[in-house]
């Protein structure tokens, strides 16, 4: 496990949010998975939609015979933390909004909605991604869209992260490029680390990520830039690695098989998240094969293993 990183894992460094109130959506352990991350007061979809069953309305038969009497003790919400695509959408979003629009006190309600918002933070972009099914699936990406569309649509402003993890966010690769070190170091291993490889499946998430990781890596070499997380959260050693090489597999979201655009013709949609700018050559791949074990020997043969 030391040696996996989830979409969530560089959550643990924003410590400031650690001891705050926070509402956390997804599925799975998601109290337990928080806590792993160094979030110790979390507050679920469920004790939200039980302390104020009115505003969970959607599916009929969840609505209520009888108004029950408004709750007073509920403590106020103090941010948002977006682990991954929840089960019921349309009881998150509408609850997600509540809160962000009531200031944390969803059974209060307010004449205006406070802006800048309270603090959310948020894991994997990824619009879309690959399952058993011949198409692709809805990704915590576009439950994102959704939120985000859904709160400009209300409010006339944009919804905003104070922290935005997984790829193709730089805080990941430099998250990553960490964990290696320190992989390294536990066996050992004197030779600098110089080069990643990055492997994946999607154009707009792992190809774009590991390649504004070598822009941002190259631009740090002609700058002298001390590398530093997002808004100071924690600073990195000195940095041994010079590039990061992506690596773009066909077993996934991306197919050979993706028809091209004609030349003159239309660009296709970008899949990328609202706050990543489309950037072309970002999403070309150092080397395409087709699949894992290949990516693996073509690492083997740049190497000279």
């Amino acid at each position: 496990p030391d040696q996996v990183i989830l979409s969530h894992s560089p959550m643990k460094l924003f410590s400031q949010y650690h001891e705050k109130r926070m509402l956390v959506s997804g599925q799975g352990p998601l109290v337990e998975n928080a806590r792993r991350l160094g979030f110790r007061n979390v507050v679920t979809m469920d004790e939200l939609r039980m302390a104020f069953p009115v505003l969970d309305i959607v599916d009929l038969e969840r609505r209520l015979k009888t108004t029950p009497l408004p709750r007073n003790d509920f403590p106020a919400i103090e941010g948002v933390l977006l682990l991954g695509e929840p089960v019921r959408w349309e009881t998150n979003l509408q609850l997600i909004l509540d809160v962000l629009l009531s200031n944390g006190t969803p059974g209060t309600g307010l004449a205006m909605a406070p802006y800048p918002h309270l603090p959310v933070l948020a894991s994997n972009m990824d619009l879309l991604w690959m399952a058993e099914a011949k198409m692709p699936r809805f990704g915590h990406g576009t439950f994102l869209l959704c939120l985000e569309t859904i709160y400009r649509k209300v409010t006339g402003k944009e919804l905003r992260y104070v922290g935005l993890m997984g790829k193709p966010s730089i805080l990941t690769y430099q998250y990553a490029e960490d964990m290696i070190r320190q992989q390294a170091e536990q066996r050992g291993w004197t030779t600098p680390i110089q080069k990643l490889y990055a492997v994946g499946d999607n154009l707009t998430s792992d190809v774009y990520g590991a390649n504004l990781f070598h822009q941002y890596l190259q631009m740090a070499r002609h700058t002298g830039a001390q590398k530093l997380g997002p808004e100071g959260l924690w600073k990195q050693r000195p940095s041994t690695v010079q590039s990061c090489v992506s690596i773009l597999v066909c077993t996934g979201v991306y197919s050979p098989k993706d028809p091209k655009p004609a030349l003159g013709g239309e660009e296709p949609p970008f899949h990328g998240h609202r706050d990543f700018s489309l950037s072309p050559g970002l999403m070309e791949a150092s080397h395409i094969v087709n699949d894992v074990n290949e990516a693996v020997q073509l690492v083997f043969r740049e190497e000279g293993w």
